[in-house]
């Protein structure tokens, strides 16, 4: 379970920043001005992002809510997951922003449209995420034997 548990959160890590990269390229272009900028900011954050993010998965992980050995998974367990990783991405995103523009306000603005458009993308990328059983063997298992009860 543990293997499998790690191999998934490098793998929703991965997918994660791919679709997160490609929305602070769009914000920061369009905020900016500059795509050269916004490519800056979308690259520098690539790495940060990653280990926070798969930090991230891990403490929500612990946090397991479970029943029987099983993850639960809510709705209302991704929402809490999608705020709080929203406040350590964005905090990078505007320190990042602001550390490769040289203006503070510059960090601030494409922190907040952010907030928007990665909270909903967020959403999505880990209701995806539920319904793919990639590395969680015991759910993979309860399923099978569930489907060969009926």
């Amino acid at each position: 379970m543990k293997a499998n548990s790690h191999a998934r959160h490098i793998v929703k890590a991965i997918t994660w920043r791919i679709l997160g990269t490609l929305d602070t390229i769009l914000l920061s272009w369009i905020i900016t001005g500059s795509a050269l900028t916004g490519l800056k900011i979308g690259f520098a954050e690539v790495i940060t992002k990653m280990i926070l993010y798969y930090l991230h998965e891990r403490v929500w992980f612990k946090i397991n809510l479970s029943k029987g050995g099983v993850v639960l998974e809510s709705r209302k367990r991704h929402i809490a997951k999608t705020f709080t990783w929203r406040a350590v991405g964005t905090t990078d995103t505007m320190i990042i922003s602001w550390i490769i523009s040289g203006n503070p306000f510059i960090g601030l603005k494409i922190g907040f449209a952010e907030l928007i458009t990665k909270m909903i993308l967020y959403y999505l990328h880990e209701r995806a995420w539920y319904k793919i059983d990639f590395g969680l063997e015991r759910r993979r298992l309860r399923k099978a034997k569930h489907q060969t009860n009926e």
